[in-house]
């Protein structure tokens, strides 16, 4: 049945009150997995201000899924470009000027995985045209990822020499590290997180506060002040 734009309006709440309606992260592994990659990616790109992430976030792309809830929305997903980076309740495509996920990840597990390898999968090569979509299990490790090819189809991205997988979208590689998925640098760097930079600093800081104290007695046995007193 089709509706008027005038009876939509009279059916449908406002975009702004649809709010995510997405299931918990069904492990500790998972809701630690999905913050990292949303920490490590918003620190890595710190500055930049042309990109959104959505996390465990609804994404509505038709007036009809409004009902039908045929889908939920992705795990993690990023859309890139001209994007007002507020807050949302959740990605309303037709409030978005018919934006979709440029690159959607999505974390398996028991109840999830067969609906994100068929369905989802069918969804987002097909409707939302997303270029690139990876999977990957924090329990089993299974890791894969596609790109929409010239047919419109997803084709498996393949890895390389050291397991991990191109992004075109990210301009990083994604791969696995002591069992989780992480970004790396086009030369192969591994991308880190405001801790891991924090912790480094710090232990750079105790390195070159010993390295000055060495050089203090080394000057004092030999009779010099390091101090110029």
């Amino acid at each position: 049945m089709a509706f008027t734009a005038q009876q939509l309006a009279e059916q449908m709440p406002d975009f702004r009150e649809l709010l995510s309606d997405e299931p918990e992260m069904e492990s500790t592994q998972h809701y630690q997995q999905l913050a990292l990659l949303v920490s490590h990616l918003e620190w890595h790109w710190q500055g930049r201000d042309d990109f959104f992430i959505g996390a465990n976030l609804t994404v509505y792309y038709a007036h009809a899924q409004l009902q039908r809830r045929q889908f939920r929305g992705p795990d993690f997903f990023l859309v890139r470009g001209d994007v007002v980076r507020a807050p949302r309740n959740s990605w309303v495509v037709w409030e978005e000027g018919g934006r979709y996920p440029d690159l959607i990840i999505e974390l398996l597990s028991d109840s999830t995985a067969q609906v994100d390898r068929t369905d989802k999968k069918s969804l987002y090569q097909n409707i939302f045209r997303t270029p690139e979509y990876f999977w990957y299990s924090p329990i089993t490790g299974e890791f894969t990822g596609f790109r929409l090819g010239s047919d419109r189809q997803y084709q498996t991205i393949a890895t390389n020499e050291q397991g991990r997988r191109w992004s075109d979208e990210l301009g990083l590689y994604l791969g696995i590290q002591e069992g989780w998925l992480r970004y790396f640098t086009p030369e192969g760097s591994l991308v880190l997180g405001p801790e891991e930079t924090a912790r480094l600093e710090k232990e750079h800081a105790n390195q070159e506060r010993q390295r000055a104290e060495r050089l203090a007695q080394r000057l004092r046995a030999l009779g010099v002040n390091p101090d110029g007193e």
